[in-house]
């Protein structure tokens, strides 16, 4: 096992708040891009007030992915090394961070905090860069999204006018959608982790792997079948990661359950019967995740879960 060489940074680093007039920097680290999809994310960052600043490669292709990954990783290194971009939004998720992991220059990078918001994907990012550098990341709605009032909220609160304590309101079920359930009751507190699912099992294992003793998890994933997620969620307690956390925050895994008549165990039955003996609080269908109304989730910092008021309090500023 290679846990030993895996421990949380000395350090976090929060970066400091972007305010209204700032210019922010659109990268496409992953997934291809398409140019109605680029200029609604243009409109989405003028909405709060930001300076976009598109990335020279962000429209390039290359199969499922934006481009090269030299040519990828350039515009990140781009956007953190000009003194005028305050924070870097990515346009989409999709595919492809996890090949850019080992190109990165994490001195730049650590030099350079500034807040990087995206998820699905964009987890890699925010996980490498957390483990290599301690900076804070921002798993929250990706650039080029239709934004909610709710996602609006959210992203104002966190990045702009963050307070000593934040409790974050769920969406009420009968305007999400989504059923919230208890896996197990209770009230937790730790370190600020998670994200996607398959992005979390498949960085197991490598120099980017969380530290997760004392942490409260949280994750989401979208178009997996059941016995998708109970392999991913099987093999992080089979690494042994899981069995540390302080408690476990489950939000929308879209499109997640079985098919009509598919011989399957249903989602929650799977989540019970992989996290209920944990002996942690966990909850599941909270407003994170591939859903339009997206709260704003710092990695990195101290949060507390009660799972009996559905709720997530972030007990600590995520910016300076």
């Amino acid at each position: 096992k290679n846990n030993n060489k895996i421990s949380p940074p000395k350090t976090v680093i929060k970066p400091p708040r972007l305010r209204e007039g700032d210019t922010v920097g659109l990268v496409a680290p992953a997934g291809l891009i398409t140019e109605a999809r680029l200029e609604r994310a243009v409109a989405n960052l003028q909405s709060l007030g930001f300076k976009p600043k598109i990335g020279q490669h962000v429209l390039d292709k290359n199969g499922y992915l934006a481009g090269t990954e030299q040519n990828r990783v350039a515009d990140l290194h781009a956007m953190y090394a000009d003194s005028d971009v305050k924070g870097i939004w990515c346009l989409r998720g999709g595919y492809g961070v996890t090949r850019l992991l080992h190109l990165l220059d994490y001195k730049l990078i650590r030099k350079n905090p500034k807040p990087l918001v995206g998820y699905s994907d964009i987890t890699a990012l925010h996980q490498a860069i957390f483990v290599k550098t301690g900076i804070v990341g921002f798993h929250g709605q990706i650039a080029s999204a239709e934004w909610s009032d709710y996602t609006l909220q959210h992203l104002r609160a966190v990045l702009m006018n963050p307070t000593d304590e934040y409790t974050i309101p769920m969406m009420p079920e009968a305007e999400s959608g989504f059923e919230t359930a208890t896996i197990s009751d209770g009230v937790a507190q730790g370190r600020l982790m998670g994200g996607n699912l398959c992005l979390v099992a498949a960085l197991t294992g490598t120099d980017y792997e969380w530290w997760l003793r004392n942490s409260l998890v949280f994750l989401e994933d979208i178009e997996e079948k059941p016995y998708r997620i109970d392999r991913m969620l099987t093999q992080l307690l089979s690494a042994g990661e899981l069995q540390k956390t302080n408690g476990i925050a489950l939000g929308v895994f879209y499109k997640c359950e079985p098919d009509a008549g598919d011989a399957s165990l249903s989602l929650l039955d799977v989540f019970r019967d992989r996290l209920g003996a944990l002996g942690v609080p966990v909850v599941s269908g909270l407003s994170f995740g591939h859903v339009k109304n997206q709260c704003l989730l710092p990695v990195g910092i101290q949060a507390r879960l009660d799972v009996g008021k559905r709720t997530l309090t972030l007990l600590e500023p995520a910016v300076v």
